[in-house]
């Protein structure tokens, strides 16, 4: 271990310390509170100005509402503003819409934009493709709602981190599918997919890269978030090509795309194939791969690597967007 800690930038190692340590043979419940054992710091009065709203709505036929949180900027709008769906990381098993309270409320203000959080309901209690009809309602709500939102409907981006950016891939796929049938549906402009999660296969990989995955988010946490997710063994010929993004055979005409992931990230090897296929079919993509970063590498806050990362998404955004930063 000492070797592979010596491959992590230095200036990410100490925040390692704060990662917890995570057994889910152990049982998910002591993870879906806040994992990280600290209260939140008191927003500074800039991101308290933003509204939050939180609201229920009509989920899929058949299924349960979905809970969604609204960020809209202070002040009156003098044009539509663009919008953000943003779905939450957790490996398909924890986390919820609240968690990224300070940084949806960034994003609101930064951009001028109207973000929306969603609460998709968690694997293994619900098994794909549950939290992808969740997304999706919340998707369509947005579009179907934007003129009471003041959201122009063409710019509205779809946002998510680890398993949050594997739902979000996942949405953008469905949406355009949903769109093909019912020729009309919501319009995405934009997919900002953060180390995102994207092949089950990964978890069988027959020669797993052997740098990747020590930290963060490991093997045996990938098997067990897959697994509860499809409802089956990950990496069989059981999961079908729409259960998993890298699996769709199909990948044209998908909104362009941004992808960062960290170096030593397990998840490397499948973003890198996915922005190459993505690519392959035309679609435009950004990619960017942080030397020595680790998953979840943004818990080092102050690190150089997480504000350039910050950086480049906010750009990424405010071009897809027609923000003027």
């Amino acid at each position: 271990m000492t070797d592979r800690l010596d491959l992590v930038a230095p200036e990410l190692r100490a925040a390692l310390d704060y990662f917890p340590k995570i057994d889910f043979s152990a049982g998910i419940e002591p993870y879906r509170g806040n994992i990280f054992g600290a209260e939140r710091p008191p927003l500074p009065p800039e991101l308290v100005a933003v509204e939050h709203e939180e609201r229920l709505i009509a989920g899929h036929p058949g299924d349960p509402d979905v809970r969604i949180l609204i960020y809209t900027p202070p002040g009156a709008a003098t044009a539509l503003r663009p919008a953000i769906l943003e779905i939450h990381g957790g490996g398909f098993v924890i986390g919820n819409a609240d968690m990224g309270d300070a940084g949806n409320r960034a994003l609101a203000l930064r951009l001028g934009c109207v973000v929306v959080s969603v609460d998709y309901r968690l694997a293994p209690e619900t098994v794909w493709p549950g939290a992808l009809h969740d997304c999706y309602a919340a998707l369509t709500w947005l579009h179907d709602n934007a003129g009471a939102l003041g959201v122009d409907p063409t710019r509205i981006a779809i946002a998510g981190g680890s398993a949050g950016g594997g739902h979000a891939a996942a949405l953008a796929i469905h949406a355009r599918d949903q769109a093909k049938k019912d020729r009309g549906g919501p319009a995405i402009c934009f997919q900002l997919l953060d180390f995102p999660m994207l092949d089950d296969r990964t978890c069988s990989a027959a020669d797993p890269h052997p740098y990747c995955g020590d930290f963060g988010w490991t093997p045996e946490m990938n098997r067990f978030g897959w697994r509860s997710l499809l409802g089956t063994e990950p990496g069989g010929p059981d999961v079908s090509e729409a259960m998993a993004p890298a699996r769709t055979r199909d990948l044209s005409h998908l909104p362009p795309a941004y992808i960062m992931v960290g170096a030593l990230d397990l998840f490397l090897e499948e973003d890198l194939e996915y922005a190459r296929r993505l690519a392959r079919e035309g679609v435009p993509v950004e990619l960017h791969v942080i030397p020595g970063a680790y998953h979840g590498f943004g818990l080092a806050q102050s690190a150089p690597q997480t504000q350039q990362a910050i950086r480049w998404r906010m750009d990424a955004l405010a071009r897809a967007l027609g923000v003027t930063l």
